[in-house]
Parts: structure tokens; C-alpha cells; sequence
């Protein structure tokens, strides 16, 4: 289903799916111990005698944004129990509160009782194993705890708290308090423990098309005390302001930074914003840049995409740098020299607390030719860095980094090459797929290593400059020598050495866009054109839908067994890197529309709320894998203001094409 409305705040993330159901509850760590794990903390209404859950089908559903914030503002309709919902979802900017306003409209002409049932699907820490729900007197609210995790849950309507509340067990024969609660009435059992939920009620009654606000809110804490006194600022604060404060918040955050948005629609313009925003709420504040927090991708393979991967965080805080965030990048940098290995590269993933996440490369007994990376993750770090720095001279930042995280990793890259053809020795792909010597990896260590290059000449360390420079143009050289093919007319995806061989792979890969996004080449170099025309037109899915894929006959998630039609499902980034390509070779108003229309492809195939997935379906549209990810969302902002760089460059407003 994916998530539809992504919270947070750099300590707390919140997920909620298109059914307004929250799913995920991360803390202290975005993308880390997930307290919900994917389960459902659903919500329920009953009203004179009928009950409905708002998890069900019956309800008319809308996810959505409140405009240039933070701050979720959806809509649900159920005519059997003739209610209308509005739900504003927030995760305070600063504290560890989550609140939830909902407004429950009675659409019928005679007076009704109303009862809001909050079902709390808690599994702390990932697990259900060892926890406790209780009915604490003195907040009047329901706590769920385990060791050091507590979770404070409450609500009001009017002036009025908890009406009722339930306990229960979720195994051996018992189905948890949410199926207690659908009379209507909740028995008041305080306490449990082990796999266990507990539900709580708020009362009101509602006048004849009348309707009335109902509050509810999460606390979260390292003891009793503390969400006990977390739970007494909000009603001192009270909810309304709390909310208000972080609207107010999200909407300086975006215009601090004065982006120039005038070459855009107000369609894309608001959803840069979004994008912008929903990036930040995948960032831990400690620097992990997380790939996506979804926990339904664990019913494909048991595992999920809440890993830093060093690769997607450069890629990520590159797009951030453009758009003038250096208060959110540099943590990511100071988390690299915190995570680098002691020889001086990048493992496959990490957790956001820095020690390393799964992984399904293996070690080679030589561990010389066989490490187990994707040598790309490691170089675009320092092609980041050098960026970052170009953007805001920040010279002790970048030097205080210099021995720790350039040097090692520039050392490590120069030196894991083939002595005879300067090539990078083998790694894994960006795709984590398969291990030999590719075209996007080749090109971003040249780039990694001409960027340490730079930054050893800022600390003067001219000898190591000028090593790495050298280092850098062999592997360029070496990347056009025997990645290039003259009889296809483009770059190859990679070679595999087999003895003295080196075998060509010409399957057509979108990430051979790295040749001219990393400036090895100029967009406008006849190699670059062949090759990126051949991505224009062969990775072109040729359905209603469109798109680029990743590579020719992609199987991840595959729909489709026409590879003639469908190479493989449209990818969000792919589609982009194609834009970003037209974009930066444009002279004229040909190109540079081109570009905006695969922005507007973007915005068209976004989920309801504007979340972006990984994958498009390629004859629905609908979003495939995870969603929001994080990738996504900040390469969409990355290409908007190249486009919009071009546009202010060239002093002329290309015909917009109005987004349908």
C-alpha cells in the first residue's frame, strides 16, 4: 500500500497509510525501532448502535498535505454511518509529540451520541515480546512500556478525557481490546502484559449536522515521569497550538531559503515544497539519510529499506545542498567519518546509529579482490563533500573531515584499481545485483577522487593532490576506453574481467547517466548523446503510463513479461535522470521542455497525498514498492531547480505545459 503521509522531525517519524491508519512509529532513531512495526493503530466511530473502522473499505478516504507544511489534512466520508471526518496528523517540530485533530461531522438531522474509539497496535522496539499496557490514573491515559521505551497515549474532546478504556491480550484465543470495542463499549481492564494492544474511547454528542473536535496525542519518552510531564505540557500548551506552532514552523523552514520558484507551475512549485519537506522527515538528526521507511516491503522479502546507504544519502544531501539546507547535510558527512571502515570504504548499509545493516554480499577469502561494497557509495561521498563546500565555503567544516573521512577514502579508491588498465577493480552495482566494473561506478570514483583532489588542495596537502588528480584522470581515460563501445554507439553498463578478458555487458542501463551527471563528460559530447538517447528511446516504456526504466528486462517487482513494450517498471529516478539530462544540454526551448514534461510525468504519477514511490506500475500508474522514497523525492527537487538554474540562466520561460 505504501505511506501515504510521512511525520517526523529528525527523532520521531511517523507513517500513515491511505487509510489514515497509522503504521509506522519510529524513535529515537528515524528508520530504526519501529513501535508499530507495520500493524495498524486504527481508528473507530460508533454512533447509536452502528460501528464502523475507518481501516475498512466503506469509507471514502483522501490522504493529503495541509500546504507548505508538515502537517497532515485528509478527509473521510462513510455513508451507512452518515459521518464525515477531517484529520489533521502532526509531529511536533522540536518535542516528541504526535498529535491527532479530528473533526467528526454528523451528516444526519437528528442528534447522535458519538464515540471515537483509539486502538493503540503497539510491538516496542519491533516486538510484541515482554511488553505492558496500562491505564495510568494520574495522566488519565494509556501507556504502552517496555526497558527504556514509553509511550504515553491520550485524548480529549471539549474539555472531556478518556471515556472508557480496555486491556487485552492479542494470542491464545484472545483477538486484543480493538475487537472489544466494536459495541461500543470497552470493559476497563487496566493492566497486561506480553503481546498485548488496549483501546480508549472519547465521548460526545453531536447535534443535528453538527459536529465537534476531537484530540488526540502520542508522547514518547525514556521513562514514566517523563511522558507524564510531556503529557502536561500538551494540555498546558494545548494541542491546537502545538499544531499550529508546527505549521508556523514548516512553513519558515520553506521560505528561509528563498527558492526561486517562478519558472513553475503552482502545481510543481507546491510540490518542490512537498518534496522538500518530505524529505526532511526521512533524515535522522544524528546524519542518517534513511532509503525508505515502508514496512510493507517485509511481506516480500523480510527486510525493508530503513538502511542508510552512503550512496542515496551523497545523492540525497547533493539535491539538499542545491536547495540551500546545509543544517540538514552536514550531519550526514560528520555520520560518514563516523561509519567509514579503517581501510577506507563504505560498507553495503547501515542502521541510522551507524553500525552496519544486512547485507547479501559476500566476502571473498581475498579480501583484496572480493570486498563486499559497491565502491560508488564510497566515492559519491566525497563528490558530495566537495560540493557541499563549493556552496558554502565552509573550509574548517570540510577540514575537520579531511583525515578522517577524504584522505582514507581517497586512498582506499586510488589504490583498488587494476595496475594495467586503471580500471576500479570489480564492486557490486548501484543496483546491489550483480559484481564487476560498471559505467556509473567507473564514473563516480574518477569524480570521488577529483573531488579529494580539490579538497587536499585546501588544506595543502599539495602531494596527495596532485596523486589524485592523477589517479582521477586514469580512471576518466580508462572509463572511455573500455566502457565506451564505438559499434553501439554508447557506454556499456559494465565489463566482467575473466582472466585477461574483459567481458562487455550491453545491456541498456539508465544509471550510464552518471558519465555527465558527475562531469567526467559535458550532456552535449556526441558518447553522452548516443547513450542517452538510447535511454530516451529503449528504456522508454511504451504504455499508456511511460517512464524510464531501469534496464532492459528488470525483474524487481515485475509486471510485465513484454520487454519489447515494458523493459522493466518506470523508476521515479530514472524518469528524472532523463529529464535532468535534456535539462542540462538544453540551449534551446526544445530540450528544456522536455525536461519540465518529465517533471510534470513526476507529478502526475505521485501517490493521492504527493508521496512519491520507488516504482511505477507500467499499465496502472499505480505506485509499486516502497513509498515515500527518499530518493524519489529528492531527486525531484534536485532536477526542478536545475530546471529552474536553466531557465533564470537562459533569461527566457520556455511554453509550460499545464499539468493534467
Amino acid at each position: 500500500m505504501g505511506r501515504a503521509i510521512a511525520l517526523g522531525n529528525g527523532d520521531m517519524l511517523v507513517s500513515i497509510d491511505e487509510d489514515l491508519v497509522l503504521r509506522d512509529f519510529y524513535y529515537p532513531y528515524v528508520g530504526m525501532e519501529n513501535h508499530v512495526g507495520g500493524g495498524r493503530c486504527d481508528i473507530g466511530i460508533w454512533v447509536q448502535g452502528q460501528f464502523g473502522w475507518l481501516s475498512s473499505d466503506e469509507w471514502e478516504k483522501k490522504p493529503g498535505y495541509r500546504s507548505s507544511t508538515l502537517v497532515g489534512n485528509s478527509w473521510a466520508t462513510n455513508g451507512r454511518l452518515g459521518l464525515a471526518l477531517t484529520i489533521e496528523d502532526v509531529v511536533h517540530f522540536k518535542r516528541h509529540v504526535y498529535l491527532r485533530r479530528i473533526v467528526v461531522r454528523n451528516l444526519r438531522r437528528e442528534t447522535r451520541e458519538i464515540r471515537l474509539i483509539v486502538h493503540n497496535d503497539f510491538c516496542i522496539g519491533g516486538t510484541d515480546i515482554g511488553d505492558t499496557a496500562a491505564f495510568d490514573p494520574k495522566s488519565g491515559g494509556m501507556c504502552h512500556f517496555k526497558r527504556d521505551f514509553y509511550f504515553l497515549i491520550n485524548g480529549m474532546v471539549q474539555e472531556n478525557g478518556i471515556f472508557q478504556y480496555q486491556v487485552q491480550k492479542r494470542f491464545g484465543g484472545y483477538g486484543g481490546s480493538k475487537y472489544d470495542a466494536e459495541d461500543g463499549f470497552l470493559e476497563g481492564r487496566p493492566i497486561d502484559q506480553g503481546s498485548v494492544d488496549s483501546s480508549f474511547s472519547l465521548k460526545a454528542v453531536l447535534e443535528p449536522e453538527g459536529e465537534d473536535e476531537f484530540w488526540v496525542w502520542v508522547v514518547c519518552g525514556r521513562s514514566l515521569e517523563d511522558v507524564r510531564a510531556q503529557d502536561d505540557y500538551v494540555k498546558k500548551e494545548t494541542p491546537a497550538f502545538l499544531l499550529e506552532q508546527t505549521a508556523t514552523y514548516w512553513r519558515n523552514w520553506l521560505d528561509a531559503k528563498q527558492i526561486y520558484r517562478g519558472g513553475l507551475t503552482d502545481e510543481l512549485a507546491a510540490f518542490l515544497d512537498l518534496s522538500l519537506l518530505i524529505t526532511r522527515t526521512q533524515i535522522d538528526n544524528r546524519g542518517g539519510v534513511l532509503g525508505a521507511n515502508d514496512t510493507d516491503i517485509m511481506e516480500t522479502n523480510r527486510d525493508h529499506y530503513s538502511y542508510v546507504w552512503p550512496r542515496d544519502g551523497a545523492l540525497v544531501v547533493y539535491a539538499l545542498d542545491k536547495a540551500g539546507y546545509q543544517e540538514v547535510t552536514a550531519s550526514f558527512f560528520t555520520f560518514c567519518a563516523r561509519t567509514i571502515t579503517g581501510e577506507g570504504y563504505f560498507l553495503h548499509k547501515y542502521h541510522p546509529d551507524g553500525t552496519p545493516g544486512s547485507s547479501w554480499h559476500p566476502w571473498s577469502k581475498d579480501e583484496t579482490a572480493g570486498l563486499p561494497i559497491q565502491e560508488d557509495e564510497t566515492a559519491l561521498v566525497l563528490w558530495a563533500l566537495w560540493h557541499h563546500f563549493r556552496r558554502y565555503k565552509n573550509l574548517e567544516f570540510v577540514a575537520s573531515l579531511y583525515e578522517t573521512l577524504v584522505k582514507p577514502a581517497a586512498h582506499f579508491m586510488s589504490g583498488y584499481r587494476d595496475p594495467e588498465t586503471h580500471l576500479p577493480l570489480p564492486s557490486y552495482d548501484l543496483w546491489e545485483e550483480r559484481r564487476g566494473i560498471f559505467t556509473f561506478t567507473t564514473a563516480a570514483v574518477s569524480a570521488g577522487l577529483a573531488a579529494a583532489s580539490e579538497i587536499a588542495s585546501l588544506v595543502g596537502d599539495g602531494k596527495s593532490k596532485r596523486l589524485w588528480a592523477q589517479a582521477s584522470a586514469e580512471v576518466k581515460e580508462a572509463l572511455i576506453r573500455y566502457l565506451y563501445h564505438e559499434d553501439v554507439g554508447r557506454f556499456l553498463r559494465g565489463v566482467y574481467p575473466d582472466g585477461n578478458r574483459l567481458t562487455p555487458d550491453y545491456t541498456l542501463d539508465a544509471s550510464v547517466f552518471g558519465v555527465f551527471a558527475f562531469g567526467l563528460l559535458p550532456p552535449n559530447d556526441p558518447r553522452v548523446i548516443g547513450t542517452m538517447r538510447a535511454v530516451a528511446n529503449d528504456l522508454w516504456v511504451k504504455t499508456e503510463v511511460g517512464g524510464v526504466a531501469r534496464y532492459t528486462n528488470d525483474y524487481y517487482f515485475r509486471r510485465s513479461d513484454d520487454v519489447e513494450r515494458v523493459p522493466g517498471n518506470p523508476w521515479v529516478i530514472c524518469t528524472l535522470w532523463l529529464a535532468q539530462w535534456y535539462i542540462a544540454k538544453a540551449v534551446d526551448v526544445e530540450d528544456l521542455n522536455r525536461g519540465y514534461e518529465l517533471l510534470q510525468w513526476v507529478w502526475r504519477y505521485r501517490m493521492t497525498s504527493g508521496v512519491l514511490p520507488e516504482q511505477i506500475h507500467p499499465y496502472t500508474g499505480e505506485p509499486l514498492s516502497v513509498a515515500p522514497l527518499t530518493w524519489s523525492h529528492a531527486t525531484f527537487c534536485q532536477v526542478a531547480l536545475d530546471y529552474l538554474d536553466k531557465v533564470r540562466a537562459q533569461n527566457s520561460l520556455p511554453a509550460a505545459v499545464v499539468p493534467q
